[in-house]
């Protein structure tokens, strides 16, 4: 009985002990200090937009083959 009471006891100090530990917040007036720089990591913004560029460059290409398709078709139901 008394080992049970000495646990139960332990178990909620111990619990009470970590509730109370939160970690102090950083100060507010300075900001933080950047951990990237702009001009030396260039390779992952390249390695996604080079698909983005190479679609822009084909859209004219496609536009203007469905433009033809549309014209066709139009030119087929007169």
């Amino acid at each position: 009985m008394k080992a049970s009471l000495f646990r139960t006891a332990c178990l909620v100090l111990s619990l009470m002990g970590l509730a109370a530990c939160k970690p102090e917040p950083p100060p507010t007036d300075e900001p933080p200090e950047p951990q990237a720089t702009a001009a030396g990591n260039t390779e992952l913004r390249d390695a996604i937009q080079k698909p983005i560029d190479q679609a822009k460059a084909v859209e004219d290409t496609v536009q203007e083959a469905a433009d033809k398709n549309s014209a066709a078709i139009d030119a087929a139901s007169q």
